[in-house]
């Protein structure tokens, strides 16, 4: 303000002239700031639910938000607590906290997802080779996929059972399997889908392709694991070099608290800890980056 009154000399003039910039910038920012604070809140839970059903669990949506603002405003207050008197740094804290925190459940569902898919991908090896006997055996495609939901567990058996069910209630073998492939997204999968369907166009010897794409799965899994022993080091050192200063400064918070008062305290000891984190992330995506290898 005393720059404000410096540049208008009056403050009858500078007060009014500060309200209507402070006006004039939400006005221009508020449907971009209330959006992005929907798509954060409303938007992550639909993500959650969508996830939750296409891994066939029951969705109660009134448990599933207040689950999520119990995680994230809950544990946000509570490190508001933690910290009070510091007013300043408790809102700032349990701000950082509350908006992380809603995103920690559609992550957690959606690691859960992907570890479902992946086991998906891992039964279609025995799935297939069930298949290409049945095809072998003078069954159809969808006799040799009840083959496979009697004799598998889950998620394979959930999946082949929602697909023969859509078959029998009227929908096309192609369309039931091109669902199937938009609820597991994985290559593997895409070109299951993608050669029976072309198969039972053009003709071809389906027991055949299904013992290719047997091979082809075990080839990919085979490098997949390679990978993962050559990158566990890498990962295993990213994750050490990024706890090392939360645990210097836990050490120094417990040994001697008046030396790190300045950082919680001050403003640019408040700035560089925000700075730190900032680059502690950065350097925790770039180590990410580099040990992810997609086959």
């Amino acid at each position: 303000m005393e720059g404000l009154q410096s540049i208008f000399g009056n403050p009858w003039i500078a007060y009014p002239a500060f309200s209507t910039m402070i006006s004039i910038v939400t006005f221009m920012w508020f449907d971009k700031v209330m959006g992005y604070l929907k798509k954060r809140s409303l938007g992550q839970r639909e993500e959650v639910i969508r996830y939750l059903e296409l891994m066939f669990v029951d969705v109660d949506r009134k448990k599933i938000t207040w689950l999520m603002v119990l995680i994230s405003f809950g544990l946000g207050g509570l490190w508001f607590l933690i910290l009070w008197p510091r007013a300043t740094l408790g809102l700032i804290v349990g701000g950082v906290v509350t908006v992380t925190m809603w995103s920690v459940p559609l992550l957690f569902v959606k690691r859960q997802y992907d570890q479902r898919c992946s086991r998906f991908v891992d039964q279609m090896v025995d799935g297939l080779t069930i298949m290409a006997n049945g095809i072998k055996a003078g069954l159809s495609v969808t006799q040799s996929m009840e083959r496979v939901s009697e004799n598998l567990p889950n998620p394979i058996s959930q999946e082949f059972n929602l697909v023969l069910s859509q078959i029998r209630l009227g929908r096309s073998v192609e369309e039931a399997l091109i669902d199937l492939g938009e609820r597991i997204p994985k290559p593997d999968v895409q070109m299951y889908v993608t050669a029976i369907n072309i198969l039972k166009e053009t003709g071809g010897n389906l027991a055949e392709t299904f013992s290719t794409i047997v091979v082809v799965i075990r080839e990919r899994q085979k490098i997949e694991r390679k990978i993962e022993a050559m990158t566990a080091q890498g990962i295993m050192q990213g994750i050490m070099v990024s706890m090392i200063p939360f645990l210097i400064l836990g050490l120094f918070y417990f040994t001697d608290p008046g030396y790190l008062q300045p950082m919680f305290n001050t403003t640019l000891g408040i700035i560089m800890l925000f700075i730190m984190l900032g680059l502690q992330i950065m350097g925790g995506i770039a180590i990410r980056k580099v040990v992810t290898i997609k086959v």
